[in-house]
């Protein structure tokens, strides 16, 4: 006796694709210019990051240094 998970389903992946085919009809894509500001704020951000990790890196490494004494 097969219990409903165990049995395969005709079309299954078909079915998979025709939902995601559904799904992606409802997606709602940004325009070019928002594209532009997201990735331009992305970038920022980033860089914004960087510099302050550099930063932190840079004071605890000198900070290892004065006690260690090097």
């Amino acid at each position: 006796m097969a219990t409903a998970t165990t049995e395969k389903k005709k079309g299954g992946f078909r079915n998979y694709l025709r939902g995601v085919k559904t799904e992606m009809k409802k997606v709602v894509w940004p325009t070019r210019e928002e594209l532009k500001s997201y990735f331009i704020m992305v970038l920022f951000a980033c860089a914004f990051f960087a510099v302050g990790f550099f930063l932190l890196d840079t004071l605890f490494a000198a900070g290892l240094n004065l006690i260690i004494g090097r």
